[in-house]
């Protein structure tokens, strides 16, 4: 295990909004299934003084460790993945009265070279939320056909696809590639300029494969009502269009049953970060919250 410095831990994305939006109340029992480093859970927790009854999730080797020296003994925590985590809690008929799940990439793993998330870093190709698992950003990089690196960069990295399909090319013509630099020397080599770094697309688009991110929200999200209890508060936290696409939609079917509906939406518009956050924590500027109670 690596020492973690407290100031460069992952600042919690719309904590006064969350709060807000959840209202924790002394002995409201919690889950949130992408736990991090416990900045969302430590304030609401605060709140509810209810361990024994809360769960905390992640799927992150470094973020479970850093939870387990920090929250009290008797909170159950859970190293593996939020879809894996409702399942298991559902099979075991856990209900919550609130529950989270923040769907953006940590900053520590971000910033940690070895992690291979960033291109800010000349590291390995890894990208794996969970290290235990066998595919890494390698894999897809060096052994996916062309067609299916350009499919990749057009549907999850919402690349165009005449340009989705030069990258591609160009990536299997440069292989092996081994490290972040590479792969993004060769991507802004292929790029016109602009202001976000050229390979932000195609690096979003990897990560996502990897960790089956979609494939996981999609998943989960008809789940979520079956553990809130009545009344219960559901937030979520998504980063870019297509995971807020998948909420949003999912939001307005789970709805649309009139009174056999099993939420009903709170935010009809997604809540997101004020400016005084912006400043202190710019990653926060593409965050969007969306809330839901159970009926």
């Amino acid at each position: 295990m690596y020492n973690i410095d407290m100031e460069k831990l992952h600042i919690p994305v719309l904590l006064s909004e969350v709060l807000a939006a959840l209202d924790p109340h002394p002995g409201d029992k919690y889950l949130d299934l992408t736990a991090g480093y416990g900045g969302h859970a430590r304030e609401i927790l605060d709140a509810t003084r209810q361990y024994k009854d809360s769960v905390l999730v992640d799927r992150d080797e470094f973020a479970i460790n850093y939870l387990k020296n920090e929250f009290p003994s008797d909170i159950e925590i859970k190293h593996t993945d939020f879809y894996d985590a409702v399942l298991q809690l559902y099979e075991c008929g856990k209900t919550f009265d609130l529950i989270l799940a923040d769907f953006g990439v940590s900053s520590p793993q971000l910033d940690r070279k070895d992690r291979g998330f960033s291109f800010k870093y000349d590291s390995p190709l890894d990208m794996r939320m969970d290290r235990r698992q066998t595919l890494t950003a390698k894999d897809v990089v060096n052994k996916y056909s062309e067609r299916e690196l350009a499919e990749i960069f057009i549907k999850y990295g919402e690349e165009k696809p005449g340009h989705a399909k030069l990258l591609a090319r160009e990536i299997v013509h440069r292989r092996p590639i081994n490290t972040t630099k590479e792969l993004a020397e060769i991507i802004a080599h292929k790029s016109h300029h602009s202001k976000t770094h050229p390979a932000t697309k195609v690096f979003q688009a990897i990560r996502i494969v990897v960790n089956s991110e979609l494939e996981q929200i999609e998943n989960t999200l008809p789940l979520l009502p079956k553990l809130l209890n009545k009344n219960g508060r559901l937030g979520i936290i998504t980063f870019h269009s297509l995971e807020d696409r998948l909420v949003k939609d999912y939001f307005k079917e789970a709805e649309s049953h009139g009174e056999e509906s099993e939420l009903k939406v709170l935010t009809k518009k997604p809540i997101v970060a004020e400016n005084v956050e912006l400043v202190i924590n710019p990653r926060a500027r593409s965050a969007k919250l969306r809330v839901a109670t159970r009926n």
